[in-house]
């Protein structure tokens, strides 16, 4: 049925979907249309951060929210018609997967009646997804050999409901209810009148699949009980049936250190992925808050000093060797610049960029300070030495490669501007009401700019309570100058240090 009117048109919309909150498991399908995305008309309590993949020029539609429009679908709807006619590449993003519970079906009919062309690209439901990352199979072989998905919606409770509750009930060995909150009681009740015993046990996976997730478990004689206890709100999955014992065995994804810890990453935005996904991958809700951006400075290409005229380039930073590179570049050269001289790199990320280029660096010292590097480089008197960095890198190393004789031209290639985030507001109070467990800073600007951003009358004590990580000695000491007490410090100064420090940070305090 899927036949367009118009053939030649460019448009097309794909409605894709988006999985159940962790942002990784969206599809590799999925992801391409996001890259390739003229507009997105995404729904609410999805992972916003699937965004970023979408190309500068997409136009972002945030779906109607349907507690303050009643005829939101409608306008869905229309959105999808207009765009796709006018040629536009269209992703629908919704949560989970589109045809379960999604309303993919209507979005796509109203496709079809248009004679528009569309893609369905499934999602991963947030029935199997939050059961999973909770340690509760939906099938087991000694356990469940059949699974059912039903919505828990009041319409499905009348008795007008197409669903059959009274076979439902001890039909199937696992039941997996959506949107079932707000109706539990109705829910257990129903299915202890039509046969479930009620010593079944059942769980309530709350925003399952992220770092706030909640499971609350027991039995069908006394789960509402305690999800009053703990006030437990939707949206959450219910699963009833003899798979919920394997909880105590197969639970994993809350075992990570740093499961339901919030830290803020203020390094700039650019530079943040590596740094956001290892905390993540151990259990982080990180809270992206760049503090600074890199700014290239403009150099004229007839005054760019070039490798040929020295005998070492010292590359402190990826920053430094790209934005270098792009520098030679526009002035028509390459990295055979680099034959003739001696190449130092700090940190196995400057390394790593550089062999990107072709280039394996003769020395790598074992320290990341201006005074360990300088010491360690050997042969250094009467040598020129170029040094491409920041503008507002200290003088630390310079003066002590001067002090040994070395001749140093200190190369300024950008900029680290200060940026004060608009969601400053919420990030203040997260940290008054305690939600905020660490602040990372990467370097001394993250720090002085962070500052900035707080309210002075709550400064430090606003921090009282929250845990400070730092990159390395210099910015601890910044940090300490500026009034805060630092709490963990990397051995290195690499983002993989600073990560491990953190991780062994939360190993050590639960045991």
């Amino acid at each position: 049925m899927n036949q367009p009117k118009n053939i030649n048109q460019s448009g097309i919309a794909y409605i894709v979907g988006a999985g159940p909150g962790d942002r990784k498991l969206i599809t590799l399908r999925g992801l391409e249309c996001l890259q390739m995305a003229d507009v997105v008309i995404y729904d609410l309590l999805l992972n916003e951060r699937l965004l970023e993949y979408c190309p500068k020029h997409t136009e972002i539609i945030k779906a109607p929210d349907p507690r303050t429009k009643p005829n939101r679908q409608s306008e869905l709807n229309q959105l999808l018609i207009d765009h796709t006619r006018a040629g536009k590449k269209v992703v629908r993003l919704k949560g989970g997967d589109p045809f379960i519970f999604g309303r993919g079906g209507e979005e796509a009919m109203a496709l079809v009646k248009e004679g528009l062309p569309f893609e369905i690209i499934p999602g991963v439901t947030s029935g199997i997804a939050a059961s999973a990352y909770a340690g509760i199979p939906v099938t087991h072989r000694d356990y469940a050999s059949s699974v059912a998905f039903v919505t828990g919606h009041s319409a499905a409770l009348n008795s007008e409901s197409k669903i059959n509750w009274v076979g439902l009930a001890t039909a199937v060995d696992t039941l997996v209810v959506y949107m079932g909150v707000g109706h539990l009681r109705q829910i257990v009740d129903c299915l202890i009148e039509n046969g479930r015993d009620s010593r079944t046990p059942i769980s309530l996976v709350r925003v399952g699949t992220t770092p706030h997730q909640v499971v609350i478990q027991g039995t069908l004689s006394n789960i509402v009980e305690k999800t009053q206890e703990v006030g437990l709100k939707s949206p959450a999955i219910i699963v009833v049936g003899e798979v919920n014992c394997l909880r105590e065995y197969l639970q994993w994804f809350d075992n990570k250190p740093l499961f339901r810890k919030q830290i803020i990453v203020t390094r700039a935005r650019s530079q943040n992925s590596e740094f956001a996904d290892i905390l993540e991958e151990y259990g982080a809700d990180v809270i992206q808050f760049p503090t600074i951006e890199i700014h290239p400075l403009e150099i004229d290409s007839n005054q760019l000093p070039t490798p040929q005229q020295y005998h070492w380039v010292i590359f402190t930073s990826v920053n430094a060797v790209e934005i270098y590179y792009d520098r030679l570049r526009d002035c028509g050269l390459d990295s055979r610049v680099f034959s003739d001289c001696h190449i130092c790199a700090v940190g196995s990320k400057t390394v790593e960029s550089l062999n990107r280029i072709g280039i394996n660096p003769d020395f790598i010292p074992t320290q990341s300070s201006g005074k360990g590097i300088a010491s360690e480089i050997k042969d250094i008197r009467d040598k020129r030495v170029l040094l491409p960095r920041a503008k507002i890198s200290t003088q630390e190393l310079p003066a002590i490669l001067k002090e040994r004789g070395a001749i140093v031209d200190d190369l300024p290639l950008y900029d680290t501007v200060k940026v004060l985030g608009n969601d400053s507001q919420s990030i203040t109070e997260s940290l008054l009401d305690g939600s905020i467990d660490m602040v990372t800073f990467t370097s001394s600007s993250t720090v002085r700019n962070f500052i900035e951003v707080l309210p002075k009358d709550k400064f430090p004590e606003l921090l009282d309570n929250t845990k400070i990580a730092v990159i390395g000695p210099t910015t601890a000491e910044t940090a300490i100058e500026s009034g805060l007490e630092v709490d963990v410090i990397a051995d290195q100064a690499t983002i993989r240090s600073l990560a491990d420090a953190i991780i062994d940070e939360y190993t050590d305090t639960k045991e």
